[in-house]
C-alpha cells in the first residue's frame, strides 16, 4: 500500500492552516459530544493525531486508525499521547477492526475513502448500541480545495444532504450537522461541517 502521506508528514504539524482546522474541529467535538473517562474511541484517518490530542485527556483510550505508516509514526513518538493510544495502520474497508467503539471521530478522512457508503457501513458495525460518531469534513466545493494533481481525493467534499442520507441508510439517528471551520485559502473560502449521529 502506497503511504500518499510520506513525504507531508514531515512538516503536517507545524502547518499553521492545518493546526487551525483541527483546534477548530476538535473544539466542535469537545462541545457536541460528552466524553467520559470510561470511553473508547476510534480516531479514523487519524493522521499525526492533532485530533486525537484534543480526544485523549477526557476518555479511557483513542485507537488511531490510519493507511498512512509515517503519519502514525509521527502520532506514536508524541509523548502526551503515551499510554492513552493505540495507533493501527490498517485500511478497515478491506480488514474490519474486531472490536467495537462508544465514539468514532473523523477529521478530513472521508473525502479520501472512495467508498464512503462502505465507509458508513463499516462505522456502523465498529459502534455499540447508542454509541456516538463525530465526523467533520469540508462542504461540497469546486475542486480547488486541493491541488489538481493530487492523489487519492476521490470527493470534493460533500453535500450534507447527502451525508445525512447514507446515516439515516446505516441506521443512524439524532443526526446534527454544524460548521466546525471555515479555512480560508487565496482559492476562497472552505466551510468545514461536522456531523453527529448516534448508532442503533
Amino acid at each position: 500500500m502506497t503511504d500518499l502521506f510520506e513525504e507531508k508528514a514531515r512538516d503536517w504539524d507545524t502547518n499553521e492552516m492545518i493546526r487551525a482546522l483541527s483546534s477548530g474541529i476538535g473544539a466542535a467535538i469537545l462541545e457536541h459530544i460528552p466524553l467520559h473517562e470510561e470511553m473508547t474511541v476510534m480516531d479514523f484517518g487519524a493522521g499525526t493525531g492533532l485530533i486525537t490530542a484534543h480526544i485523549a485527556p477526557h476518555v479511557m483510550s483513542v485507537t488511531a486508525v490510519d493507511v498512512s505508516e509515517s503519519m502514525l509514526e509521527k502520532l506514536a513518538a508524541k509523548p502526551e499521547l503515551q499510554g492513552k493510544v493505540e495507533v493501527c495502520c490498517q485500511d478497515i474497508l478491506q480488514e474490519p477492526l474486531e472490536r467495537d467503539f462508544d465514539l468514532i471521530v473523523s477529521a478530513m478522512a472521508m473525502h479520501h475513502v472512495q467508498d464512503t457508503d462502505k465507509l458508513f457501513q463499516r462505522f456502523a458495525e465498529t459502534l455499540r448500541p447508542g454509541a456516538r460518531i463525530a465526523l467533520a469534513d469540508l462542504d461540497k466545493e469546486d475542486g480547488t480545495f486541493h491541488p489538481a494533481d493530487v492523489e487519492g481525493v476521490y470527493h470534493h467534499g460533500f453535500e450534507r444532504s447527502a451525508i445525512e442520507s447514507l446515516l439515516r441508510k446505516h441506521g443512524f439517528t439524532a443526526i446534527q450537522f454544524t460548521t466546525a471551520h471555515v479555512v480560508n485559502k487565496e482559492e476562497g473560502e472552505y466551510p468545514v461541517f461536522l456531523v453527529t449521529a448516534s448508532s442503533k
